[in-house]
């Protein structure tokens, strides 16, 4: 096999699959040790042939972020998509079509989108209510118990909306200083669904509550109450995830390799063919004054990639290029045309704009931006 320093040219999503399939299956593992469905959300990695993989160890029910998404992966044969945002009303004639060929799950915040699907739909779909845990991003206060009473009942005339529960997204997880704010968050979380379903137990037949994000889902072990959990940065993990602690290094399953293109021995910066269309620009602070850290620095190896390296990080990013700022040794030990690995901020945001992937054996992993 002709080794990855061989083969790629141009900025390069780097896939280890080995490690990809050990994080679906502890994840899967965990779902069952705590007597909850996996129902993991594809948003991530967008790929059919990565899909693959969870249906191949029993994954049946998949969540994603789009019609387009969900069209894409009932294509591909999943017959059980939540979409899980509030829906695009002006999707209703995909909403329909797709409707009519699986179990198609729907989520809600507010009457006039029930209503609207009251007169539009044409075949029956699950619908989950976005409840707000705390995120503030969309959906009913979990307290506002009138306000989720009411959209329950308004269900209730309808022969095409079967209510199943409440779907919850803690994403301000994803802003906590630290596992122990996680863990506090996921705990109010969890206290706010349990009483949801208590109290709507008997308005809402088999009631299920729905809960997903990847810090809360990889670091506890505490899920009661919750019928379904539905992580995604998982499957890849990444830099923004490490820094959280929801994995460790060895469990990033994503890199990019990325050409130098310049040295500025003045300043001890390699400039590099990878930019914001390559990355996107999400950041983390690296420090109390504010440096921006858009990736961490690891060699690309003939079959994967090293640990992260000290000594440097990516620390700017433009259109097409990126900047690394190094210390002496690092700077010395890349020159024009070599390869640099960087582990990314945000997997998720990277595999939408990098469109297919290469995995660590060489072979290309298409995906839905193909």
């Amino acid at each position: 096999m002709q080794n990855l320093n061989a083969k790629i040219i141009r900025p390069t999503f780097l896939l280890d699959k080995a490690k990809c399939i050990t994080n679906i299956e502890s994840m899967l593992a965990k779902a069952q040790r705590n007597n909850t469905r996996l129902r993991p959300h594809f948003k991530t990695h967008q790929s059919a042939a990565i899909g693959a993989w969870f249906k191949e160890r029993g994954v049946e029910d998949i969540a994603v972020s789009s019609m387009e998404m969900a069209v894409y992966f009932a294509n591909a044969g999943w017959k059980d998509i939540t979409l899980a945002i509030p829906i695009n009303v002006r999707e209703i004639d995909s909403i329909n079509e797709l409707a009519s060929k699986i179990q198609l799950n729907l989520v809600v915040e507010s009457q006039e989108t029930i209503r609207f699907l009251q007169l539009e739909l044409k075949h029956a779909v699950g619908v989950f209510i976005k409840v707000d845990t705390g995120y503030h991003r969309s959906g009913v206060p979990a307290e506002a118990t009138g306000s989720i009473c009411l959209l329950v009942d308004l269900m209730k005339e309808s022969d095409k909306l079967d209510c199943k529960g409440f779907l919850a997204h803690t994403g301000h997880n994803y802003q906590a200083a630290d596992q122990e704010e996680i863990h506090k968050n996921h705990s109010r979380t969890l206290l706010a669904l349990n009483e949801l379903k208590d109290v709507f137990r008997k308005d809402i037949p088999e009631i299920q509550v729905s809960l997903g994000d990847t810090p809360a889902c990889s670091i506890s072990e505490e899920f009661y109450g919750i019928d379904e959990i539905r992580p995604g940065n998982f499957v890849f993990y990444d830099i923004m995830q490490y820094v959280l602690g929801s994995c460790d290094e060895n469990q990033i399953a994503v890199a990019m390799a990325c050409p130098v293109i310049a040295r500025n021995i003045d300043r001890n910066e390699l400039v590099i063919h990878g930019g914001g269309v390559h990355f996107s620009k999400e950041y983390l602070e690296a420090d109390d004054e504010g440096t921006k850290l858009f990736g961490s620095i690891v060699r690309i190896t003939d079959n994967g990639w090293s640990e992260i390296l000290g000594g440097g990080f990516l620390a700017s990013l433009s259109q097409e290029h990126g900047i690394i700022r190094c210390s002496d040794e690092l700077f010395d030990e890349f020159g024009i045309g070599d390869l640099i690995g960087i582990l990314p901020v945000h997997s998720c945001m990277t595999a939408n704009l990098m469109r297919r992937f290469m995995t660590t054996e060489g072979e290309w992993i298409e995906t839905m931006n193909s």
